[in-house]
């Protein structure tokens, strides 16, 4: 055997080390070896605890086998759900990460033995936010287990807020025809995005805002869904505005000052709304005219979408979901434990605020 050959037998052999030393003794050739064998290593791990948060796991079958579902009476619901995304990856389940709100609730519902498996639930959601996004009118719609005839309806929002985590509540439920959806059959969905006013000129913003109004082509002001087969980008706002929230406790006039964009569609595309805040943002600090909208909005004239930063996720808020007239059922005592959650969230909040402003 070969000096060489020698060397690489050493070489596949290195074993993960933290050691400052030892690597700097590495080449080139070591270096790449050794992290291509940890991130493979590291796709191991994440399957692996992927399992062991799975919905499926063998305490969990061993609970379902208790119910037949074969044998159990089943309604179609809607589930009014509110979360903080802020910790998220998402709203959608992901292949290797568990930290989703549809992981979560899927996995609650399966505990709780109202669902047998998501695939089978005639399952559909009115909203895909994306990772750090929040909601407070995020609604899915599904086929659930329901009482006997003889009994009272079971307390879904009770059983569910038990399993789920605390930035995560079903506040209400409905039930509805087999053939209701979701997604498809929402009417209109409203988001806010908040943000300090800092040093924007609001009244400039506001004049943008009646060019978003109607039908357009909003490919500039997207990021395109190719992939997942969205090839059209006309879709219709129905209402825009900027509003103040609150004032700075400190300071009548203040770049502290919290305003909302509230938006309203019957849908949007993927990063929508992020892509309209940035370009308002621009104008707000005066690097655009009012008028940038309706240029965008103008495919003819401007084919290719230019090059802007996307706002942030972290303001953005899902605030509700129309459906029309629903008889929502709600559980007073869930309300309650959501709104102390919330409370929780602000007061901890509030006084980092009021440290960091000191």
């Amino acid at each position: 055997m070969t000096d060489s050959a020698i060397n690489v037998t050493v070489k596949k052999k290195r074993k993960f080390t933290n050691d400052k030393n030892e690597l700097l003794k590495m080449d080139k050739e070591e270096l790449v070896d050794l992290l291509i064998r940890m991130e493979s290593h590291n796709e191991h791990l994440k399957n692996i605890i992927a399992k062991l948060d799975s919905p499926t796991e063998e305490c969990d079958t061993r609970k379902k086998r208790q119910f037949d579902f074969s044998k159990c009476r089943k309604h179609h619901v809607l589930f009014h759900v509110m979360y903080l995304g802020w910790d998220y990856q998402g709203f959608a389940c992901q292949d290797f990460s568990s930290k989703t709100i549809e992981h979560n609730l899927m996995s609650a519902l399966m505990k709780a033995c109202l669902i047998e498996s998501p695939k089978t639930a005639n399952y559909h959601k009115c909203g895909r936010t994306d990772k750090g996004v929040s909601s407070f009118g995020q609604v899915i719609s599904l086929d659930v287990r329901c009482a006997d005839e003889e009994q009272n309806d079971i307390p879904y929002c009770k059983m569910l807020n038990n399993i789920l985590p605390d930035d995560i509540k079903v506040l209400a439920w409905a039930p509805v025809p087999q053939h209701f959806s979701a997604r498809f059959d929402c009417k209109s969905r409203t988001y806010r995005y908040s943000f300090p006013k800092g040093n924007m000129d609001i009244e400039a913003m506001n004049k943008a805002l009646p060019d978003l109004i109607g039908s357009h082509d909003f490919r500039n002001l997207c990021k395109m869904d190719i992939g997942n087969g969205v090839v059209k980008f006309v879709r219709t706002i129905l209402d825009v505005k900027l509003t103040k929230l609150f004032s700075d406790p400190f300071n009548k006039s203040s770049g502290y000052d919290m305003y909302t964009l509230t938006i309203s569609s019957e849908g949007f595309l993927w990063h929508q709304i992020r892509c309209i805040m940035a370009v308002l943002i621009l104008i707000g600090e005066g690097k655009e005219s009012p008028s940038i909208i309706k240029e965008l909005l103008d495919t003819e004239k401007h084919p290719r979408k230019p090059q802007y930063c996307l706002a942030l996720e972290l303001p953005l808020d899902l605030h509700d979901s129309d459906f029309g007239h629903i008889d929502w059922r709600y559980d007073e005592i869930s309300l309650q434990e959501a709104v102390k959650n919330l409370q929780k969230c602000w007061t901890t909040h509030e006084i980092k605020y009021t440290l960091g402003y000191g």
